[in-house]
């Protein structure tokens, strides 16, 4: 009997969306404001501040012909869908100027959690913090 309540209120249970992620949010460094909106069917993020002076353009980008673009304004979350309790989509980091297969996540309000991996076991997370 117990196992048929338990399997009842599991069938009820909803699928868990994936919570809003849009907004401003510092950077886990303190470092960066990046800005989550929608780009078209899907949401992107660009760095709309930067807090260091002395880097102020791609400098390390692999591609020798983009090291010149300003960081401010640049797109380093893109194609962003919804999977379940998280967003898919790809990071790029310009402090390293890699790209990454990227997960987004809310861990509360206003505490955002980013997983980036080069590939499957080779992932780093950082918490950003919702601004207002």
């Amino acid at each position: 009997m117990k196992m048929l309540v338990s399997f009842a209120l599991l069938a009820a249970t909803p699928a868990i969306a994936a919570e809003p992620v849009t907004g401003s949010w510092l950077t886990d460094a303190k470092d960066g404001v990046v800005e989550i909106a929608p780009c078209g069917a899907k949401l992107c993020g660009r760095l709309v501040k930067t807090m260091r002076k002395d880097v102020t353009v791609d400098r390390n980008n692999p591609d020798p012909a983009l090291r010149n673009r300003p960081l401010v304004g640049l797109q380093v979350l893109s194609g962003f869908v919804a999977d379940n309790a998280v967003w898919r989509g790809t990071g790029y980091d310009p402090k390293v100027g890699k790209s990454y297969s990227t997960t987004l996540q809310r861990l509360g309000p206003n505490t955002l959690k980013l997983r980036g991996c080069l590939i499957a076991f080779l992932c780093r997370s950082a918490i950003w913090t919702r601004l207002p």
